[in-house]
């Protein structure tokens, strides 16, 4: 049973005739036994919710900052209704409106839609369904709660989208200008050509030569079914919010992780265009979501639901155990791209004493993010606090800076930039691979 706010204004007039009356308590207790005897009718005559049939329609899927709608599909009973109902979901799913009045005439089907908007990727669960029924008089009903199963998952939203046009131009400028011949292990024969002054004499086909009346050599051209694998560390690192959140505008931002899951999007579409296969790898400890030997057609959509449920996971990643995964799925000769941050720390222990081995068997590109935050605060020279907060913010640079280039000497091909440059930057880098015939 539930109290509307009538009853308490009613208790409230009948103050006045209690106070003014010559005998107090014999008013008081009246008054209350009316009041008691109408809110218990009241309630008597109320329609019980639970008589309710209640389904759920909607969507399983949408885009981080997109709006989905859920629909509840009320059929009533014999008696009509009148209150409210309140469909719940978590704070993130930004539900809305909060509640939606009721009125049901008996037998009748009735449609309430709920507005989500989440600001957080990942599987949401719709929480209980309320349904507060109010008797005629108003001053009393009944409410019951309910599960009506419902769940979205909540895609990252890919926003560097808008920078893929210009890359697939460059793509296509790359294909035409490459040069259709260039030489070296492990790519694919082209055809044969006369030879001339400058070509590598290794170059050279001899039975062909033997054949006509001068000295030809082999031509190639660069294999175009490569495989890119990109490695998402979902570690304590991935955890850390920089930029400004494009969707919830939230002033905290974006976990790292998103911002490398955006640019994994970007490059894995680039490369699907080149004819190149993709395959994905999320791990910190333990692997998280793999996505590997997916077919063309399918694989964006794989890529996309495989990173949606991703979360930063609070412990030290594992380089090792990373790459004993990649040892088993992947064969030699791959170009890995390991979207992690370059934190000193982490690498030193983690990445550092198992590069040998992976520099060894794949092409590699480490990709970060950096804070904006440290480019601001190294600017700093306002008051003492700000030059203390430039040191430190310098420092953290020059530290970054120190373990890109002892990355670089290791044979990785190091990219830190800021947030909304790491998509756009880390492609440029896969089209200069392409342009050079390393890919």
């Amino acid at each position: 049973m539930i109290l509307t706010g009538r009853v308490a204004l009613i208790a409230l007039l009948c103050a006045v005739p209690i106070t003014l009356a010559p005998w107090p308590a014999a008013a008081f207790a009246v008054l209350l036994a009316g009041l008691t005897a109408a809110v218990l009718l009241d309630v008597g005559l109320t329609t019980d919710p639970a008589t309710l049939h209640i389904d759920r329609s909607m969507d399983n899927a949408v885009r981080l900052g997109q709006t989905i709608t859920t629909t509840l599909w009320i059929v009533n009973g014999a008696r009509p209704l009148r209150g409210q109902i309140r469909d719940a979901w978590s704070p993130s799913a930004r539900a809305a409106p909060r509640s939606h009045p009721l009125e049901l005439a008996a037998g009748q089907l009735s449609r309430v839609v709920t507005e989500l908007r989440p600001i957080r990727r990942g599987d949401q669960q719709a929480d209980r369904v309320t349904v507060r029924s109010i008797g005629p008089l108003g001053l009393a009903g009944r409410q019951r709660s309910r599960q009506v199963p419902g769940q979205v998952r909540v895609l990252p939203p890919f926003l560097s989208r808008r920078h893929l046009p210009a890359r697939l131009a460059r793509l296509r400028e790359v294909d035409g200008n490459l040069p259709a011949l260039v030489r070296g292990q492990g790519s694919e024969f082209d055809s044969l050509r006369e030879y001339v002054a400058g070509d590598d004499v290794r170059s050279i086909d001899w039975r062909a030569t033997a054949r006509r009346s001068e000295v030809v050599v082999r031509t190639w051209r660069p294999e175009r079914d490569r495989r890119v694998v990109i490695v998402l560390d979902t570690g304590r690192t991935a955890a850390g919010r920089i930029g400004v959140d494009p969707t919830a505008r939230d002033p905290a931002g974006w976990p790292r992780l998103d911002w490398s899951m955006d640019a994994a999007l970007l490059l894995a579409a680039l490369a699907l265009r080149a004819g190149d296969h993709v395959d994905l790898l999320a791990h910190d400890q333990v692997t998280r979501a793999g996505v590997f030997g997916a077919s063309r057609t399918r694989l964006f959509a794989q890529l996309v639901d495989a990173m949606a449920p991703l979360q930063p996971a609070l412990v030290e990643s594992d380089a090792e155990a990373m790459l004993a995964t990649l040892s088993r799925r992947a064969r030699r000769g791959n170009l890995v791209v390991l979207l992690t941050d370059l934190n000193p720390s982490a690498l030193e222990e983690g990445l550092l004493p198992v590069l040998p081995n992976l520099t060894a068997a794949h092409q590699v590109i480490l990709a970060a993010v950096a804070d904006p935050r440290v480019e601001r605060l190294a600017q700093g020279r306002g008051d003492a606090a700000a030059v203390y907060d430039a040191g430190a913010a310098e420092r953290a640079r020059n530290d970054r800076r120190a373990m890109a280039a002892r990355l670089r000497r290791s044979g990785v091909q190091v990219i830190d930039a800021p947030p909304e440059d790491l998509a756009p930057a880390l492609a440029d880098a896969y089209l200069a691979m392409k342009a050079a015939g390393q890919l």
